[in-house]
Parts: C-alpha cells; structure tokens; sequence
C-alpha cells in the first residue's frame, strides 16, 4: 500500500514523498514524518507499516539536500541560497497542505526525528493549522555558545569556500563527541542504536551519511537558535499536544538533560500538554532500537489518546 510521488514544495521545488496507505479506508488518522539528517524516508519504512496496521496513514518527504529530493550532486547535503532552515520547514508545510486535501476531515500528527524534530519545532511556530499533534523523538538543545562558534566557523567556510562547500571541521564539531561514550565502538555510528544490522546497512546506504555543507550547518544552527527563542515558542498554541520521546543514552539529548530542558521550555512558554518519556538503554535512533517496537507501541498508546480525547482543533 505503499506509493511514491513527488509534490511542489515551497517555491515550486518538486519534493520526494511516500504515502503508506491503510487498507480499507478505514483510517481514523494520518502520521507526517520529518527525518533525520544524513537519511532518508525510506528509512520509517517499518514504522509506517505498524502505524497503517493500526489505522494511521502515513507521509513523508525526502528534505532538501536528502535523498530522491537532491538527485543532483550540487544539491546533495545543502538545504537552499536563502533561508534554507525554513524553506525546509515550508515544504513539509507544504505537504500537510496537500494531505489535508487528500484526506480532509482526518486529524493530522507530525512526528519529527532528529534534525526532523527541530524542524517540526519550528513548524508549529509559524503555523499549526491542521495539526493536531507532534510527536519529537530524539530532539535536545545545542549550548548557545557551541552553537554560536558553530555559526561563526560556518560563516568564515562559506565566505572563503562558498556555502556549497563540504565542512568536515563543523561534522567533527558536532558529531565528533557522540561516539565516545559508547567506545570502543565498532563503527562511527555506534550511537544511533544497539543494533548493529541497522547501522551496517546505514552504512552501506548511499542515500545516507556524508559530510554536509558549510551552508547547511549554517541554517542549521541558525535554525536551532530560532527554535530556542523564548519568543518563537510563545507562538505556539498552549493547547497543542507534543510528546517528547528519547533514549536515557541519546547524545543529541544531552543523555535527558537536553530534552528536559525543551520540556522546561515549552512549559515555561505556556504549552499545558507536553509530556516525555526516556527509554532506557536506548540510544538516538528510537525507531530503529532493539526494543522498537515497545516504543512504537508507545507511540501508538499516545496518538490513540489523542483521537480518544477528541482533541481536534478547528
């Protein structure tokens, strides 16, 4: 039940998207799905399978810079010349415009993964019109001085090397650290999960990994600091359900500190249902853990309250 397309993102840039389909037309809602950094869609394939057994049709799209979406090599690891971090999150804008007509009247839930959940944050500041819920799996912060040397490095690599250009300093920066804690690692990957099948296939995936641009990590970061802002998360509606998920060993959490200080966040900006889980052992990739499917059941457990509580907003 699975189809794939290509749809007009922001800008009229044609956008990669996989729909899985539920049988029967008997679905009572539809999951949005922002991947990671250094992946691709066809990564949630498991995933979107359990969620359609259980009633959910499901979407994503290839980001810029991201799999089918950047078949050119220039377009490979880089987002856009001009505000790159938001017109990623205007495609997955985008996206939801066109599931809405598709599938009008179904409540919709973003879940973001990763780089996926930053950008889903900044989503629901600039709008929510047809969500009705977020799910972040491995989100965390960046300290604001990292963050602001990372800025200031990818500055100086676009002006002497132009924003196209591969940044191997600003991968090592911020990737360099998350290894360490699992050593001796087997390979470079050894913090996404303790499933050593997935990253070997991680690994072996041309449509995966790579060193990003100078201007990608820009809009990165930039984007980061946007999604930080006290302000930016007021926009927000208070009502607007989001649930945090993360492994006790994720790195790009902070091992929970990371997401704890996003939960303070949103609390402090006014959000009343915002909720988080730590599962233990687990590392960044929930999805692709050995014990997955206990968090996906998770998962499922929260979106199902949701539709329970008929918490859908006109």
């Amino acid at each position: 039940m699975k189809q794939s397309f290509y749809y007009r993102g922001h800008q009229e840039k044609e956008i990669f998207a996989q729909k899985w389909n539920v049988e029967n037309n008997s679905a009572k809602g539809v999951v949005q799905i922002a991947h990671g950094m250094a992946e691709h869609i066809g990564r949630y394939e498991y995933f979107a399978n359990v969620l359609t057994q259980h009633g959910y049709i499901v979407y994503g799209n290839d980001h810029r810079g991201h799999g089918q979406t950047a078949l050119k090599d220039e377009e490979k690891r880089f987002f856009a010349e001009e505000n790159g971090f938001d017109t990623v999150v205007y495609d997955m804008i985008a996206l939801t415009k066109h599931i809405s007509t598709e599938h009008s009247g179904l409540p919709i839930f973003l879940f973001g993964h990763s780089m996926g959940s930053f950008l889903t944050r900044r989503y629901i500041q600039l709008g929510t019109d047809h969500i009705q819920g977020v799910i972040l799996e491995g989100t965390g912060t960046v300290h604001t001085l990292a963050r602001n040397g990372g800025t200031l490095v990818a500055k100086l690599q676009m002006k002497v090397k132009g924003k196209q250009s591969p940044s191997p300093l600003l991968d090592k920066l911020s990737f360099g650290e998350y290894n360490k804690a699992f050593e001796p690692a087997r390979t470079s990957f050894d913090w996404f999960t303790r499933d050593h099948e997935v990253i070997d296939t991680y690994i072996n995936d041309s449509n995966c990994g790579g060193v990003f641009t100078a201007g990608f990590f820009y809009d990165l970061l930039t984007g980061i600091k946007q999604i930080s802002n006290l302000a930016n998360i007021k926009l927000v509606p208070s009502n607007l359900p989001i649930y945090l998920v993360s492994g006790e060993h994720d790195p790009v959490g902070s091992y929970t500190k990371g997401v704890v200080k996003v939960y303070n966040d949103f609390k402090k900006a006014g959000l009343q249902d915002v909720s988080y889980r730590f599962f233990k052992e687990c590392r960044h990739e929930l999805l692709n853990e050995l014990n997955k499917d206990e968090v996906i059941e998770d998962i499922l457990n929260w979106l199902n309250a949701q539709i329970d509580k008929k918490t859908v907003r006109v």
